[in-house]
């Protein structure tokens, strides 16, 4: 009886997964991050890219070939979201789940162990929702105010003004990706609510909203440029109209430009072609007749 005691616990030690570390998780982050849509394909899309990603924790935690095998499998299967927001949390959302499950199968309880089933759908579950809010916040918001701060240098011919938004684009991204990688493997599936409804979350994406409309604001002021060449005298009095608005609210016309664009918009939804063709149209025949 002691030698089948013995023999159980030498075959649970050598099924054992190894401890997943803070420099586990960042080098998965890495791969992932870098290979994000290297090897897109239209019936996984980047499943394969998370599959190497998450390739060196799942070797940790499957001793067994077979289930090693099986989890190979299961992340091959059509996966898509957003690289930061979405694919980090998850990444670490899934090597939490993947390690509860290698850490059961190693102990002989199977039947308690996370399933396949709810891995795969937790992957599935999460893409959607957080993929929609790192395209909102990265590509967005960061993306352009970044660009806003670089564009007096790239008018003044600098070179910054073009490498800065891009360098600074990837720091900030990779930076705050690998924390949320870190997040999602330390609160497990609860990461995702605390992403999309966590208060601190929320004001960060609150802060970052009224940023973008303060710098889309001052990009209208200072590069939307609309003035009226209207001009009348009445009594020998010269009036010219741009003198006027000035006089009231400097730059009313190029801020009633974008509002009108804004709430085209609103109303028609993202029609940027027609939006365009209509503009030209519109300023075209207000010039023609010397209001603009």
């Amino acid at each position: 009886m002691g030698n089948e005691n013995n023999a159980k616990t030498s075959i649970d030690l050598t099924k054992a997964p190894e401890k997943i570390t803070n420099k586990d998780l960042h080098r998965s982050w890495l791969r992932w991050w870098y290979a994000n849509e290297i090897p897109h394909t239209y019936d996984r899309m980047i499943a394969p890219s998370f599959l190497w990603g998450i390739t060196p924790i799942l070797r940790k935690l499957y001793k067994d070939k077979d289930d090693l095998q099986e989890a190979y499998l299961r992340h091959t299967q059509f996966y898509n979201t957003q690289a930061v927001w979405g694919g980090g949390t998850i990444l670490g959302i899934t090597a939490s789940l993947e390690e509860a499950r290698a850490r059961a199968l190693a102990e002989g309880k199977e039947e308690e162990a996370v399933s396949a089933d709810v891995i795969n759908s937790t992957k599935v579950g999460l893409m959607g929702p957080l993929a929609g809010i790192g395209d909102a916040i990265d590509s967005g918001t960061v993306q352009y105010i970044l660009i806003a701060i670089a564009l007096p240098w790239a008018q003044g011919g600098s070179a910054l003004g073009a490498l800065f938004p891009w360098v600074a684009f990837v720091i900030l991204t990779y930076m705050y990706g690998f924390y949320f990688t870190k997040l999602g493997y330390r609160l497990g599936r609860s990461a995702a609510s605390e992403i999309i409804g966590g208060k601190n979350i929320r004001k960060i994406i609150d802060g970052l909203s009224v940023l973008g409309l303060f710098m889309m604001g001052i990009l209208a002021a200072s590069y939307v440029k609309v003035s009226s060449s209207l001009q009348w005298s009445i009594s020998g009095k010269e009036f010219v109209l741009q003198d006027i608005l000035d006089s009231v609210l400097p730059g009313l016309l190029p801020l009633a430009t974008v509002l009108g664009v804004y709430f085209y918009f609103s109303k028609k939804g993202l029609k940027i072609t027609q939006a365009l063709v209509g503009l030209s149209l519109i300023l075209g025949v207000l010039a023609a007749i010397g209001i603009l």
